[in-house]
Parts: structure tokens; sequence; C-alpha cells
């Protein structure tokens, strides 16, 4: 016989759990795992709310193994990224964004000196090999992915060491050579093969590659600086950007000159231009079309370059000509001795990017060198097929190379990109695709949509200062110092609690504790959806007060079915 339900309550044993009240429901919440600004933005595919959360709970080595797991150097990428991460928080529409560069990085410091190790499988040698031709980023990545889903990787790298353009084209004062080896180091003790002094084209060819490897992931960067002339004229001495960079950091020393010009906008540009104010020149200009980066410029107009590095560059006593573009070359003989600028601006016409000069903004500099630093395009030895005519090698949305079927490519040698995170994700995404092929397929989680400022209930947030990192004065720049220094494990966490853990659980409590009908049931392990709660839609009216007072966006009320 049932329980007698009666107006003025439950008196009886059991009344209460007979009378569900989810009966009355017309929308149920549902936990939504949301994708975070920071991760949608992030150039090396990171999930920074992920490691953030494990820093902010005292986990350092757990947010390590979570931050690896994306990007294998986190000291490199945490000094050189110019982290647009920072730009999608949504902290900054709040108070100020995290530092999630300045996170990175203490988290990849502090695992150089704890000494820890890449956890990786170890990886017979039956196991099926993937050449990975180039040791810069791209290829660093792609072999670490590899390596950790149990496929052999081969490293082969043109020169004798690893690194890449991290190693011989970004200045140690922004990239300390002690920490780019202590993290390459640690990534080759996994068990990587790497075969130095192994240049395409002349020690293998790519079908040799195809014959003895079951795949190849093609990392070869750009060697080749592209030709410079204005108006067809070119100067006898003139000298490309990354090769007086390349030569600086290998030799520690520049040509002499008074006055220079350089042209372009980009992290090679800046770069150069800081090496030869630390040089002693006495003028320095770098002339770009583009404009200095802030809030109200549209992304197609902005300089290429690190804003950091910018702002750095006109403590140091650089010259920035923005919305400017030379005309003219002034030549004395055939040696240099000032250029015309006109102004100029990039204009967007639908897809279309041009860049306008406006007739009677003419000016002069007068200066004895001129630097081109316009980009660099992919060396043909041993590509000519794969290239044709371009300049770069194409490839599909999953680093596949068009018309090959075991053939992939990432990093500086496709069209557009530049960025040490951007060719890490590339790397990563072209071993996903390999080990597709190779039959080891994954599944891959699927998230919501990006979660904005609005799906947040900030009453539950208190403002905080954004934790800064101490910066070098400018009469203490000098030689390979690093500018820009670290945040302490203090500030490191003070930061990481400021996160606003945007579509992902944060074990607050709310949804458990505000329940009027204790439909939420809490859980002490977590569950697969990395929740601890579990609504109990027996009891649950649909109110809908869980999802309103969700601090982070993770419930969402759908209409009940």
């Amino acid at each position: 016989m049932g329980v007698k339900v009666t107006p003025g309550g439950f008196a009886a044993p059991g009344t209460a759990m007979g009378f569900r009240t989810g009966t009355w429901r017309i929308q149920r919440p549902e936990h939504v795992h949301g994708i975070a600004p920071c991760h949608h933005a992030c150039l090396a595919g990171e999930d920074p709310q992920a490691w953030i959360a494990s820093l902010a709970e005292g986990d350092v080595a757990g947010a390590w193994q979570r931050l690896i797991a994306a990007n294998p150097l986190p000291a490199s990428t945490g000094r050189v990224c110019p982290h647009p991460c920072e730009t999608a928080c949504n902290r900054g529409g709040y108070d100020a964004p995290l530092n999630v560069h300045g996170l990175e990085r203490w988290l990849g410091d502090a695992a150089l000196a704890a000494g820890w190790a890449c956890p990786a499988p170890a990886i017979g040698r039956d196991v099926p090999a993937v050449a990975v031709v180039g040791a810069g980023p791209a290829g660093l990545s792609c072999a670490w992915q590899l390596l950790r889903r149990g496929i052999r990787p081969v490293l082969l790298e043109a020169l004798n060491q690893a690194g890449g353009v991290p190693r011989t084209a970004i200045p140690p004062y922004r990239l300390p050579r002690a920490v780019l080896d202590g993290e390459i180091e640690r990534l080759l003790a996994t068990g990587i093969e790497f075969r130095p002094h192994q240049r395409l084209g002349r020690d293998f060819s790519l079908e040799e590659l195809e014959t003895d490897f079951a795949a190849v992931f093609l990392a070869v960067g750009t060697q080749k600086s592209r030709p410079y002339s204005v108006e067809g004229v070119v100067p006898r001495d003139l000298r490309f950007g990354l090769d007086l960079l390349r030569h600086w950091i290998a030799e520690g020393a520049v040509p002499v000159m008074d006055s220079v010009a350089i042209i372009g906008g980009g992290n090679t540009a800046v770069d150069v231009a800081r090496i030869l104010k630390r040089a002693g020149v006495r003028e320095v200009h770098l002339i770009t079309h583009e404009r200095m980066p802030h809030a109200q410029v549209p992304d197609y107009e902005r300089m290429r370059a690190a804003p950091d590095e910018i702002v750095q560059a006109l403590e140091e006593g650089v010259l920035i000509h923005e919305n400017r573009m030379v005309r003219r070359l002034i030549l004395r003989g055939e040696r240099v001795v000032g250029v015309e600028i006109v102004h100029a601006r990039k204009l967007k016409e639908g897809e279309r990017v041009r860049v306008q000069a406006f007739e009677g903004t003419e000016s002069v500099l007068k200066v004895d060198q001129v630097i081109p630093a316009i980009g660099q395009v992919v060396n043909e030895e041993g590509l000519a097929q794969l290239l044709g005519q371009r300049e770069f090698l194409r490839v599909e949305a999953d680093g596949r190379v068009p018309g090959t079927s075991r053939i992939f490519a990432g990093g500086d040698c496709r069209p557009g990109l530049g960025t040490v995170a951007g060719a890490i994700f590339d790397g990563a995404r072209a071993a996903a695709a390999i080990a597709d092929l190779l039959g080891r397929h994954e599944t891959r989680p699927q998230r919501g949509a990006v979660v904005g400022l609005d799906r947040l209930n900030l009453h539950y947030f208190d403002h905080a200062p954004r934790q800064e990192p101490p910066v070098l004065p400018v009469s203490e720049r000098a030689g390979d110092r690093e500018v820009q220094g670290g945040l302490d494990q203090q500030a490191a966490h003070a930061e990481a609690l400021r996160c606003f853990s945007c579509g992902n659980c944060m074990a607050c409590d709310n949804c458990f504790t505000l329940c009027p009908d204790n439909a939420v049931l809490k859980t002490r392990a977590p569950l697969t959806d990395g929740s601890h709660y579990v609504f109990d839609y027996d009891y649950c009216k649909g109110c809908g007060l869980c999802a309103h007072e969700c601090p982070v966006g993770y419930i969402a009320m759908v209409e009940e079915e």
C-alpha cells in the first residue's frame, strides 16, 4: 500500500521520496563543457584554463603534466609567444586579463629547476618509424606527440643542434639559451632518435624518406630571404634582417653602421632594431606600413611583432615610423645615403588587403644602410616537386600536403604562420593525423561554444590586480641579460587564483548548496565530465537557480524532451 500524501506535511517515512517534483519540469539543467576564450585563442593548442586550475589548487606537477601534453616547450613559449590568449581572456572585461604567459613561463621554469622528465612510453625498434625533417618547434612538437602515441619518431636536422629559429634567430635577451637547451635536452631524453647534420636534398631525398618511413613530416622552415628592391634598385651592400640577426647571435657582432632603416613590422624587424641599438648604432629607424598595436587597431593593420617587444624597442631608442613605406632609395654611387618614405595604410577590400600610399606626404631619412626584414621563403632544395612555383608548402586542414598520402608539413614552411607557438600546434596537428593514418585512432572530446563574459556570474569574483613580472631598466639592458623577468611562486599562485575558469566546473558547490530541492548530488571523485555533481532529475523542478548562480557558465537550461 502506498504512502498517503496529506496537505499538512509528510510525516511518514519515505514520503518525500515518493513525491517526485521532477514531473513539474519543462526545462532541465545540464552540464555544458564550454571552451574558455584562452583555449580558443591559444596558438599552441593549449587549454590554459585546465592547467591553471591545477596550479590554483597547488598541484604544480599536475599542472605541468597537463601543459606539456600540448606544448613541450612552455618555458620558451612563455617568453616569446605574443599570447593572444590574454587579449581573448574574459577577465580583461572585468579588471585585467590573466597573465597567462607569465604563468606558463613560471611553470616551465619550475619544471626545469626540479628536473622533471617528460613522461613517455618506451617504444621498440619494431614499431614503424615516422621521419620528422627539421628540429625546430614544429618538428620537436610532432616528434613528442608521435612518441606519446606510441609511434617512433626519427628527427632529422641539417644543423648540429636542435632548436630551429629559437636557437638561431631569437636573441638570448628574450630567450636564454640555458632555458632552450634544458627543454630540448629533456625532450630528446624521452627516446626520440635525433640525427643532426642531415640536410634534405643533400644527405637524403624525399623519395628515400617515403620508402624508408611510414610517414613524413616536413618542418623545414624558411631559410631564404625574399628578394628586395625599390623600383628595381638594389644597394650593393644590402643585408637582410634575418641574416644579420643570425650573425649577431652566432658571432656577437654586427657590421659598423651609423644610421639604419629597417623595413618590416614583425618580430625579426624589431629584434634586429634592438640588437643594432645594443651594438651602438646611433639612429635605428623601423619603417612599417602597419600600425603599432592597441585596442582600436584592427588585426589586419597591426604590426606582427609582440606588443611587449615593440614597447621595449621604443624604450631603448628605436624610432618606429608606422604607416610608412619606402618610395625611393637615395644612392651615392651604389651605396645608400638615405630613403624617401611616404605615408601608407593597409586597406581591406572584402577578403583582400592592400597597401595604399598617399602622394604628397613624402619625407627623407638620412641613413647609410637599408635592412629589409620582410620575411623568408622555403628553400626549394629537395622540395622542388612539392613547391612548384610557390614560396611555401600548401597543407590541408590536418597538415597533409595536397596530392600526397603520407607527407605532412607545418611550421614556418607553410604560409601565414611565423610564431613558435603556432609551429608547436602544427606539429601536434600533424602527429594526430599521422596516428590516424597508422590506425591509432583517438576519440577527441566534444565541447560547446566559446564562453563569453555574458555567460559568467561576476558577482562571485573579487577584483584583484594582475601580477606583473619585473623588467630591467633601460640602462641595464646589455648583452645577453634577459630583459623581462619571471613571476615568483607567490605571484604565480595569486595570478592562478584570478582565473574565471570559463565554461569549466570549479567545484564551488553553488549548485549543490543553493538547490531548493536537494536535487544536486555531490560526488567524492570527479566524474567523466570533470565535475563533482550529478543532477537528480526525479526531484529537479527545473527552476534554473543552479544555472543562474553558476559562476563559470558550466550549467545550461535546456528544454525537456
